[in-house]
């Protein structure tokens, strides 16, 4: 059990960078981002729905959840939905660099949240990480793509920022609920609240709830079962396990991974320049120091 969290975080690292792959590969992107977040999340919550439904514990602890620990949950599927219609909405209207950069920098807000909150106190080996893994972030994107800061940007850096600060609360309050609540209980509920709030917003902007084209639904349904169950639903799993501050900093790891898939996929062919190979070894160097303190300081969150 003791490295299973980590293993965990490790295949959802690995999953959740074919996202934006999948992303851009749709016919309906860049002209309908929130039909993708939509259909991403409503593939995800079916794909769970037969566990749910087969699984006679999850079903119980689905009908036995106090009304505290249900109405947070209902609050972190809204918080989810919002991050995608943020953050694939800002890859539209801003450069790669700005969304990436601002979309990624929720460790600063999840760190010291954990720290005062949440009594998971960082030690200065832990802020350094977090901070070397920012900066890595930084290095990565900035060297590879530039930094956009014009004021027609500005509506696309503020939806990433926006994005950002709603994974930063995703991951917090994942946190708290999963110490309590199974990840079937949790991800069920948590994504079909979402799928619910992004087909909402899909009418209010008129984005199509139908009628994409049969290619778009096979990427949106690989995307739901390698970056929705493999990524966010383990990622979601190891929560009670780890910290929130070291959760959050592994997903910094997204990067190096949307850069070694552009590189190896072959109508991408993208080969990684030494901006890569040395804010992704920042970022890695940043999520070991995060990693080692924690598992010297409190084995017994496992």
């Amino acid at each position: 059990m003791k490295n299973k969290p980590y293993i965990a975080l490790l295949i959802s690292v690995m999953s959740v960078p074919f996202a934006a792959i999948f992303i851009v590969s749709c016919d309906a992107y860049p002209e309908y981002p929130l039909s993708i977040a939509f259909f991403r999340l409503m593939f995800t919550t079916l794909l769970i729905l037969p566990f749910v439904l087969l699984h006679t514990k999850t079903r119980n602890e689905l009908l036995n959840l106090n009304r505290s620990t249900l109405i947070i949950m209902i609050a972190i599927g809204f918080i989810l939905a919002l991050h995608f219609a943020f953050w694939i909405t800002s890859l539209a209207k801003t450069s790669i660099a700005s969304s990436v950069i601002l979309v990624t920098a929720h460790p600063l807000l999840v760190g010291p949240v954990s720290h005062f909150f949440f009594k998971e106190r960082l030690s200065a080996i832990n802020a350094t990480g977090i901070s070397l893994s920012v900066v890595g972030v930084v290095i990565l994107v900035y060297g590879n793509y530039g930094f956009a800061l014009g004021l027609d940007t500005f509506e696309g850096n503020l939806l990433a920022l926006l994005g950002g600060v709603c994974a930063g609360i995703y991951i917090l309050g994942g946190r708290k609920i999963r110490k309590t609540v199974s990840i079937g209980s949790y991800a069920f509920v948590v994504y079909a609240v979402g799928t619910v709030i992004l087909f909402i917003i899909c009418l209010f902007f008129n984005a199509p709830v139908a009628n994409l084209s049969l290619r778009d639904y096979g990427i949106i349904l690989l995307m739901a079962v390698v970056a929705g169950i493999l990524g966010h639903t383990l990622y979601n799993w190891s929560l009670k396990y780890v910290r929130a501050a070291l959760a959050s900093v592994v997903l910094l790891g997204e990067p190096i991974g949307s850069s070694i898939l552009a590189f190896i996929i072959p109508w991408i062919q993208q080969t990684p320049s030494y901006y890569t190979i040395i804010g992704g070894a920042i970022i890695l160097s940043g999520i070991y120091f995060t990693a080692s303190k924690t598992n010297k300081i409190k084995n017994h969150n496992f």
